[in-house]
């Protein structure tokens, strides 16, 4: 958020001054804080049940553009005439081709592009599960894509959501529940009482407190930079550094944490982000959250790490590019995300870096893993030392997207001799790599017969409908394709 309203920086500067944060840093704290109490407001007095519709995109639209207006000025409008222009190409050249340089407007458009284009120009026995449940088979209005790409909830801060759950949030069918006959040859569609998303907002706002807190306090007193810092890197012992690369990497992460819990509050508020109910008959709120804390900080593998870690993303990551490539579907993922993140040098180094140590823990794992499962002490001591190299290897990886320049990430890497490189192009030259059989699983066929239905009854609605059950059989396909694909 480099630029920021005339109005905005004015109004906000006294209050950036108390807190010592940039103005664009206080800009986004405070809009995503009007966003909240807009989301309560929007729960409460627009609620499908009370209102059309139309009354909520138009609603959830103008909130979020005046949001982006208050955050980046005019800047805003970019916001609109590229979401415009990319409307009018999906319909002239039939979604073939798109890329959008704005982050969260970019994972919008290409999702619903490729969604659009797998629910109307390809066929279902060519599309997996998880496309044919989030393939769009009509259009979209005009209204309906400026509402998913620009409403208040997600415009400044996300998470992605797929433009189906969108509209089924929107238009109220979230708490559709789906139900097989008594012989399983027909589904029963019922409404299921609407669960309040309170106790779930105050969970997140209270992580939110603790992050915000955290950043304030300590994150400042542990920078990055200095783990460049040419008398630390002259007198501290190996041991020392090691400890603070790993202390300072873990002070940077809650300002994430902060935004992303923020922004999935956020959403919460509003009624959108329900996932179904546990076992227990609990309502599930995290349909669409961007991270599990606990088992980022608790990850015993690269894989675990990245799968706990911008979740959205990593689902939009392999929704548009690993599942369409053929040629070196992980290394295409990663320049994409870094692309997708900017021009900043660090960036590429990140993620090229990402890339060896991806498929060096991979190879590890496969080769070493099974030996480990038993006695519980002999699984114990494995899961300790894999957590140290698994921190390790995920703070050496991304000091550079901390840092940003070309010049100081080589520094970094130089002082350590490019040690974790180098082991990592060691072990993929040593160990059998085990290639990962990407496509149509077992499960396909099955799943083709209980899409088709979905498609016929969707279809004779003339509308996108998409049920809570299907949604979250969808999710639960994503996250196991990951497990055995992308980040293995």
């Amino acid at each position: 958020m480099a630029t920021t309203s005339t109005t905005g920086s004015t109004l906000l500067q006294p209050l950036s001054n108390v807190v010592q944060l940039p103005i664009d840093q206080v800009n986004f704290v405070v809009c995503q804080l009007f966003a909240l109490l807009a989301a309560i407001w929007f729960r409460t007095y627009l609620h499908s049940s009370k209102t059309s519709s139309f009354i909520r995109h138009v609603v959830a639209t103008l909130l979020g553009l005046y949001l982006a207006l208050f955050c980046f000025g005019w800047y805003a409008l970019h916001f609109l005439v590229q979401s415009g222009i990319s409307y009018c190409i999906m319909i002239i050249i039939g979604v073939e081709n798109m890329h959008n340089p704005m982050m969260i407007i970019t994972q919008k458009i290409t999702s619903l592009a490729y969604e659009i284009h797998d629910g109307m120009f390809r066929k279902d026995e060519e599309l997996t599960p998880s496309q044919r449940g989030l393939a769009v088979r009509r259009m979209p209005s005009l209204l309906e894509y400026l509402s998913y790409n620009c409403n208040f909830m997600g415009i400044l801060a996300g998470p992605l959501c797929s433009y189906k759950d969108y509209i089924t949030f929107i238009e109220g069918r979230s708490y559709h529940m789906t139900q097989a006959g008594e012989h399983g040859e027909e589904e029963i569609q019922y409404e299921k009482t609407e669960p309040s998303p309170n106790i779930a907002v105050i969970q997140k706002l209270l992580v939110c407190g603790l992050s915000l807190l955290f950043h304030l306090t300590i994150s400042k007193t542990l920078p990055v930079e200095y783990n460049i810092d040419e008398h630390f890197q002259a007198t501290a012992s190996w041991p020392a550094k090691v400890i603070y690369l790993y202390v300072s990497l873990l002070a940077a992460r809650p300002k994430y944490y902060f935004a992303w819990t923020l922004a999935d509050a956020i959403n919460n508020a509003a009624g959108f982000g329900f996932r179904g109910y546990d076992k227990n008959g609990a309502a599930r709120w995290d349909l669409i959250s961007n991270l599990r804390i606990q088992q980022i900080e608790m990850s015993t593998s690269f894989k675990m790490f990245l799968d706990n870690w911008n979740i959205q993303t990593a689902l939009w990551l392999k929704r548009v590019c690993y599942e369409r490539t053929s040629l070196s579907p992980t290394i295409q993922t990663f320049i994409l995300s870094a692309i997708w993140h900017g021009v900043y040098p660090g960036y590429y180094l990140t993620f090229l870096t990402g890339v060896v140590m991806t498929l060096a823990a991979r190879a590890m794992r496969n080769n070493f893993r099974h030996h480990f499962i038993e006695p519980p002490q002999l699984k114990l001591l494995y899961d300790v030392i894999t957590w140290i190299a698994t921190q390790i290897a995920v703070s050496y990886t991304v000091v550079p997207f901390v840092l940003l320049s070309i010049k100081p990430s080589f520094m970094f890497y130089s002082s350590w001799y490019y040690s974790l490189h180098s082991a990592g192009i060691l072990v993929l030259l040593l160990l059998p790599v085990k290639k990962t059989q990407r496509g149509k699983n077992i499960h396909e066929n099955i799943q083709l017969s209980r899409s088709k239905k979905f498609d016929e009854r969707e279809n004779s609605l003339g509308q996108n409908s998409f049920s809570t059950t299907n949604n979250v059989c969808n999710q639960n396909q994503e996250i196991a394709s990951r497990h055995s694909s992308l980040k293995q």
